[in-house]
């Protein structure tokens, strides 16, 4: 693997050596060709003596070389003293050694940062490749600016945020590289090392909407009453608002927005609440919710979104679907003219947090449960989720004669051939397909029920026999049938890294047994999006598919990321664990649905940073895995969002203001209708909000 990364970098370690001998004998040639150039000087010292000085800087310059003849003199009557072979092969010894250190730091660079260095590169170079990482410009002849949609560096803090509070918040400061953000001085060096697979890939311009804690762009000191400049904290919701000394100071709320007008068009769906389609398959409320649809069809939404629980349709006996309600509910939308987004929900509702119905899973899967427990999650304590069903069974017919993967697709099939007339003419633009818990393609790793609380790790959920079953044959194929069994020193839910002797720094995640099974544990997770998304394609041919991810940032800035790992991502510092899910989605034809992650209010910074999380560096390297396979990218809303810095903040991540190919979301689905959404004064964000996606112009952009 070693040889292969050099082929990449294009050089490699012994290159350097290579080059660092001959720099040393091109240092030996000029040593001689200095010793000549010497004779000449002390020459010109005598005529300098008697010249008069006309400027101290012409006293600086002469000075070394006055000192120079007194000392010849002194030791053979001005001639030439030769240099010490000695001193000359100390020389030798010192630039090899210092040109040694270098080549190492040169070669780790290309080879773990992906840093697009020169062959014969020195300190300029990489000074400049970390500038360019941080958004600036860096020209042939060195200089250095930020770039266009960057304002200029605050200089002088305290001078200018005393003039106004606009200018204050207008003025934002280039964000340091990755490796540079702040962190706790236990895990400095694992978020330097940790960023380094994210170099040359694209970073949008921060926005000052947002609130995250891991971007200092943000941050904003403010000057009070005194003269005494308070500390540096985020702008929040609205209006800019500082704690220092349990004093609030509120400053205005007008925030410099972009303007959106004329920016590609990207659609906006609202997610239809959980609970509109009730357990007898028939609408809650088609009176109020026509309504709702009317409101939504006035301001141009596109469409709508609706969940298809496997465990309403299917849910009395294999086979038998009940598509009525849907039916009912999918005319609504056509005679509205309205789009439609639909979920092949094939996991339970009421565990997870905001879900405000239950819905188990089919009647019939949970009586198999009862008598086979084994076809649910089990994580090393013996606990079962019944969330949704194990991906060990998905070759295995445990379900009345029938596997995991052909339940799902005769489910999707059904709902294909019932709903035809709505393909044929466009009104199902796409079909997200459940993956895993809540929809998403990842192990049920966090379960409220059984105790987590974040920002715990979580637990792999790989102890029900068909798990072990797998796991065994793979430490047979690999020769160490020892092998076959989950880390046994990996904490508990609520456990953090470093209390683990798997997750901590240098832990066991990245020794020999901890890659072969991070490696399995990962690679189940891809065959079974795999499998699925392969039968997805082929019931719905023609209209796009899409897999649900989630944004499990938190432990992020830690070298394993261990969230991340419990869940089935193979992402610590030094591999990239979003690729392969990438390529594979792109084989099917699939879009990524992703969530935002637009930030957390204030109360919340200080959960951030104790879990040394960063949705913003999680992000945008899923999206740049996304665009670098050329898939499309859907998103919604990760928390509930009715004012316009969290809007502003959506837009900036539908829409990057400075991606150098224009690249933008292709759909935006909202989370979700509710009453409070249709106040008055939300409803009239939410319309701003829609044309702003839409490319439109508004009237009141600080209003």
């Amino acid at each position: 693997m070693a040889t292969s990364m050099q082929k990449l970098v294009g050089v490699s370690e012994e290159d350097d050596e290579e080059e660092m001998e001959m720099d040393v004998k091109e240092e030996d040639d000029e040593d001689e060709e200095n010793g000549e150039k010497q004779i000449a000087a002390q020459m010109m010292i005598g005529v300098d003596e008697v010249m008069p000085s006309t400027s101290s800087s012409d006293q600086f310059q002469y000075q070394p070389q006055l000192q120079e003849q007194v000392s010849n003199q002194g030791g053979g009557g001005g001639a030439r003293r030769s240099r010490p072979l000695e001193e000359k092969e100390r020389t030798k010894l010192r630039e090899r050694h210092r040109r040694a250190i270098t080549a190492r730091i040169l070669a780790g660079l290309r080879r773990h940062g992906n840093y697009n260095l020169r062959v014969r590169a020195d300190i300029n170079d990489v000074i400049a490749a970390l500038a360019r990482e941080a958004g600036w410009v860096v020209l042939p002849d060195g200089t250095t600016f930020p770039s266009r949609s960057q304002s200029s560096p605050a200089a002088g803090t305290s001078a200018g945020m005393t003039s106004s509070s606009s200018q204050m918040v207008s003025q934002q400061i280039p964000p340091p590289p990755a490796t540079l953000q702040g962190v706790s001085s236990g895990y400095r060096t694992t978020v330097e090392y940790n960023a380094c697979r994210m170099k040359s890939v694209f970073m949008p311009t921060p926005s000052p909407y947002d609130l995250s804690s891991t971007a200092p762009a943000q941050s904003s000191g403010v000057v009070a009453d005194g003269g005494e400049q308070t500390e540096r904290l985020p702008l929040i919701a609205g209006s800019l608002q500082v704690i220092n000394d349990k004093q609030i100071i509120g400053l205005p709320t007008k925030l410099p927005e972009r303007d959106f007008a004329g920016t590609p068009f990207v659609p906006v769906y609202v997610m239809l609440p959980l609970g509109v389609i009730n357990m007898k398959c028939e609408l809650a409320d088609p009176d109020g919710l026509l309504k709702q649809l009317r409101v939504l069809k006035s301001i141009n939404v596109d469409g709508v979104m609706v969940d298809c629980w496997w465990g309403i349709v299917e849910a009395h006996a294999p086979q038998e679907y009940n598509w009525n309600g849907y039916q009912r509910l999918f005319q609504m939308v056509r005679e509205l003219k309205l789009k439609l987004q639909v979920v092949m929900s094939f996991h339970e509702c009421g565990g997870s947090v905001g879900d405000d119905v239950c819905i188990p899973l089919p009647h019939w899967v949970a009586e198999i449960g009862r008598s086979n427990p084994e076809i649910f999650f089990t994580d090393k304590e013996g606990r079962r989720n019944p969330e949704c069903l194990s991906w060990g069974i998905d070759k295995e017919r445990v379900l009345r004669g029938r596997t995991a993967v052909e339940v799902y697709f005769d489910y999707m099939r059904s709902f294909r051939v019932e709903f035809d007339e709505f393909f044929e003419d466009g009104i199902i633009s796409m079909v997200e397909v459940g993956l895993g818990p809540c929809g998403e393609l990842r192990y049920p790793s966090c379960p409220v029920k059984h105790g987590w609380r974040y920002p715990g790790i979580g637990e792999f959920q790989c102890h029900d026999q068909y798990m072990l079953k797998s796991l065994r044959k793979a430490a047979e194929m690999r020769g160490h049938s020892f092998w076959a069994r989950g880390p046994d020193n990996a904490g508990s839910y609520n456990s953090q890294p470093h209390e683990t002797g798997f997750f901590c720094d240098g832990g066991d995640y990245d020794g020999y047994y901890g890659r072969f099974f991070l490696n399995w544990y990962s690679q189940v997770l891809l065959n079974h999006g795999d499998r699925v998304l392969s039968l997805a394609k082929l019931a719905f041919d023609g209209t796009c598919i899409t897999a649900k991810l989630p944004g499990i940032h938190w432990w992020y800035k830690t070298a394993s990321h261990a969230a991340e790992l419990t869940a089935g991502y193979y992402n610590p510092c030094n591999r990239d664990g979003y690729t392969a899910i990438a390529t594979m989605l792109q084989k099917h034809g699939a879009a990524l649905s992703f969530s935002c992650t637009e930030h957390h209010i204030l109360e919340q910074q200080d959960h951030l940073r104790e879990a040394l999380a960063d949705p913003r560096g999680l992000v945008w390297q899923v999206l740049n895995a996304a665009w670098d396979v050329c898939i499309p990218i859907a998103s919604e809303n990760a928390f509930l969002c009715h004012d316009r810095v969290g809007y502003n903040k959506i837009l900036d991540n539908v829409k990057p203001v400075n991606d150098p190919d224009g690249r933008h979301f292709s759909s935006f689905t909202y989370h979700r209708l509710s009453p409070l959404l249709m106040e008055r004064q939300n409803f009239m964000e939410f319309e701003r909000f829609v044309k702003r996606m839409h490319g439109e112009a508004v009237l009141d952009p600080q209003v």
